[in-house]
């Protein structure tokens, strides 16, 4: 089954480690019999009225687990984790769910972030009708809200970014259309011609691949050129690099 462990708002201006990377960093904490699915960065509500670091991107690392028994182990490595991570001064907060739970309410909590300001009360009450852990680490625990967004918006499978999935981070540039199903990311065309792609034909990632969740997978969304080079969309390299 999978779990999700959403994590926000761990880092400051200026840190090293933003919370894209910490949830990144986490996979190597994953005890035997637990295996990370993927990790998501998902984007809330820019605001002035809502303090956030830079972006406002929360992450979720979706995991996959033999044994729900697991689960108390994983929940302290992450605490763990972001006591060691997080920056002085950062506001952390940890979410984690089963898939099993009944995620809906935390959905529509996850959309609600994308568009509206949302409080740390109406986040605790909505954990606790649906029964999921949700916890403040530090400062003023305002991380308890990307962190259940992070959550509901994985969960609704339609919204966020891959940071890791599978592969991702080794794949060639270019790569075909095939490989890339082979690696279990779907080449989608979304340009006016929306055709299919032909298995053979080589996209061009410019190093740096962002598929998204959609439908649940991940999916790259895939433009075509005038020249007729197939171009992943996605962020510039050192852009990535800086923000995840």
């Amino acid at each position: 089954m999978k779990l999700y462990m959403g994590f926000d708002d761990t880092d400051v201006a200026g840190a090293e480690i933003g919370t894209g990377r910490l949830v990144r960093m986490f996979e190597r904490k994953l005890p035997d019999g637990a295996r990370l699915w993927g990790a998501l960065r998902h984007q809330l509500l820019i605001d002035p009225r809502i303090p956030f670091t830079s972006h406002n991107s929360p992450a979720c690392a979706v995991v996959e687990i033999d044994d729900e028994a697991l689960i108390p182990a994983l929940t302290a490595r992450a605490i763990a984790h972001i006591a060691e991570f997080a920056s002085d001064g950062s506001d952390p907060g940890l979410c984690v769910a089963r898939e099993t739970d009944d995620l809906s309410e935390i959905v529509e909590f996850g959309l609600s972030c994308t568009h509206e300001i949302e409080t740390q009360d109406h986040a605790r009450a909505v954990a606790a009708r649906a029964g999921v852990t949700l916890l403040g680490l530090g400062g003023t625990n305002d991380g308890i809200i990307g962190a259940l967004a992070a959550v509901g918006l994985s969960a609704y499978g339609w919204s966020g970014r891959f940071l890791e999935y599978g592969r991702l981070r080794r794949l060639p540039d270019p790569i075909s259309v095939a490989a890339l199903a082979e690696a279990g990311i779907e080449a989608v065309a979304i340009d006016k011609k929306a055709q299919a792609l032909d298995p053979r034909a080589l996209i061009h990632t410019g190093g740096w691949l962002s598929p998204r969740l959609w439908g649940g997978r991940a999916v790259a969304p895939i433009e075509e050129k005038e020249d007729g080079r197939l171009i992943a969309l996605g962020k510039r390299p050192r852009d990535a690099e800086v923000a995840d």
